[in-house]
């Protein structure tokens, strides 16, 4: 999400889980944006209008957003605003606070994505997804311990992310 507040871009930036294909599949695009986007070297999806974007993780994230102030950001990106974000700046949380969230989850993804296969997916939503489902159906429950850290990762998605969809964000 792009502001001009300095506790808000510090702590957008010092996450960008947005970005890396951690919380998202794929950035929907406007028509009028395809073409502006594509110019970036981000590789369009076109074929259905329903579904127009660019897969994640982002291209232009590297560490950081490459773009985050360019007139060409995407206006979905630009839309988004994760729970933590928000907190921020109505004042319900601290930046210190709202950066020990994105800490603890992405220590949680770094625990999780060290025990993901090798995949021909690219996006850690669709690892997470095909190893998730892949124990249900060899009817390995719980006494895994990968789908119960699955679930407490995907809960803290939803309350402090507000993300509860595995396809991608909407304004």
């Amino acid at each position: 999400m792009e502001s001009t507040n300095p506790q808000l871009q510090t702590l957008c930036k010092a996450c960008g889980l947005c970005c890396s294909g951690h919380l998202f599949s794929w950035v929907r695009l406007n028509a009028s944006e395809l073409d502006v986007i594509e110019k970036l070297g981000i590789a369009v999806i076109r074929d259905d209008p329903r579904q127009r974007g660019f897969l994640q993780p982002c291209p232009m994230w590297e560490g950081t957003c490459r773009i985050y102030t360019f007139p060409e950001y995407p206006k979905s990106c630009a839309r988004y605003k994760c729970k933590v974000f928000r907190r921020l700046e109505e004042g319900d949380v601290s930046l210190q606070e709202g950066l020990a969230v994105i800490e603890e989850t992405l220590a949680l993804i770094r625990g999780i994505e060290a025990s993901l296969p090798d995949s021909p997916a690219v996006s850690f939503r669709e690892r997470l997804l095909a190893r998730k489902e892949g124990l249900e159906s060899a009817g390995k429950g719980l006494e895994n311990e990968f789908p119960a850290k699955t679930a407490v990762l995907l809960a803290r998605y939803e309350d402090m992310f507000g993300v509860d969809d595995f396809v991608d964000y909407e304004a």
